[in-house]
């Protein structure tokens, strides 16, 4: 009888130490999960001064002399003052009147659809983005130029290949009418 009660209570203290054995290696496990998601964390922003110091190193390069030099010539200036007058608009996301001026984009653009249309006496590219399969800008291919249109943006950019600032085409209405809404971004803000 002690000999069986032995090889029970051999069975017993195998069977809490894998037990135990498991219960370790499951924590031990969370722990280390635990420890790369914490060390996996988005990366901070780059601090103003380290911005600075890349900025000052790209300006160095050709294409940072070329921007500069553009940046002061007539042309860019006349961009420039044309995407900032257009700044109020853009932060309160309010609604702009446009006029269809060419159906076209100007030769050599690489903007996807767009249309050149004038605000407020200034000339802008109004781009789409790429055109996709889709039918989405169907109503806005049916525009004829002095057409009067009402658009939102969320921004406006520039480069020294573009005579015209470049407005993001985000909605576009026409007499009271939705024509165009640009689809939400995926994965970002």
């Amino acid at each position: 009888m002690l000999i069986k009660t032995s090889k029970n209570m051999k069975k017993v203290i195998y069977a809490l130490i894998i037990l135990l054995v498991v219960v370790s290696g499951l924590v031990f496990a969370n722990r280390e999960t635990k420890k790369d998601t914490v060390k996996k964390s988005p990366q901070k922003q780059p601090a103003a001064a380290d911005q600075q110091a890349a900025m000052k190193q790209w300006e160095a390069t050709p294409d940072g002399i070329h921007f500069n030099k553009w940046k002061t010539s007539a042309k860019g200036k006349k961009v420039l003052a044309g995407a900032e007058k257009l700044d109020p608009y853009i932060k309160d996301s309010s609604k702009m009147e446009a006029v269809i001026t060419s159906l076209s984009l100007p030769p050599g653009s690489r903007l996807g659809f767009g249309i050149m249309a004038q605000i407020e006496g200034v000339d802008y590219i109004l781009s789409f983005g790429l055109e996709s399969a889709a039918k989405e800008f169907e109503l806005l291919r049916g525009l004829k130029v002095n057409d009067k249109i009402m658009i939102r943006s969320n921004g406006v950019s520039y480069a020294p290949k573009y005579a015209y600032p470049i407005v993001a085409g985000d909605y576009v209405e026409r007499d009271g009418k939705m024509m165009y809404k640009s689809a939400p971004r995926k994965g970002g803000c």
